[in-house]
């Protein structure tokens, strides 16, 4: 059976994508074909899989260890490697590109977060980016308050008007317009 079928069952039986690739890996011991065809089960196009898989094949896939394949499984799933891009809308589109300066107003951003907030706009989770940003705070020396907590409130403005809004993103805007208020009062 080609791999890509045999992971698209799996799939649709219920497994994560990294449970499908560890049970292919067990099954063929070809972690790169098993990775492949988890990807391409999950429809993500052939270029992306990859560049995606070129990007981890060094210290993920080249030289497996048997007895490895479960944790390799979740090791490209939190790589974001079997993330699914969705198609934003326009809106959406508007809302990254705010955080995108938010991001770059903050002065500075661990990696892990910056990792989380790729993933998120990959696979279109514009909620969990949002109140993540929210949470964090731009740093205190290079850092730009102001633009970075009122560009936080029109992204939150654009989320929270849309139909299915998160009723997080409520008091994640709320939070960010105190934070922009005391910004504009210390200027």
């Amino acid at each position: 059976m080609h791999l890509t079928t045999l992971a698209g069952h799996a799939l649709s039986r219920g497994r994560t994508p990294a449970d499908t690739y560890a049970l292919l890996a067990k099954r063929t011991r070809k972690p790169l074909p098993s990775a492949r065809a988890v990807c391409l089960a999950l429809s993500i196009p052939l270029a992306e899989t990859t560049r995606r898989l070129n990007d981890c094949y060094d210290a993920l896939l080249a030289d497996p260890r048997t007895g490895s394949e479960t944790d390799t499984g979740e090791l490209l799933e939190a790589l974001g490697v079997f993330d699914v891009p969705v198609s934003l809308t326009d809106t959406e589109l508007a809302v990254v590109r705010l955080f995108l300066v938010a991001v770059d107003a903050m002065g500075g951003i661990r990696p892990g977060h910056q990792h989380g907030l790729t993933r998120w706009f990959t696979t279109g989770n514009l909620t969990a980016a949002y109140l993540s940003l929210a949470a964090a705070r731009p740093l205190a020396r290079t850092g730009d308050p102001a633009t970075y907590w009122a560009t936080l409130v029109t992204a939150g403005e654009l989320l929270a008007a849309s139909p299915n809004a998160d009723s997080r993103i409520r008091y994640a805007l709320a939070h960010c317009r105190t934070q922009a208020t005391a910004q504009t009062a210390r200027t």
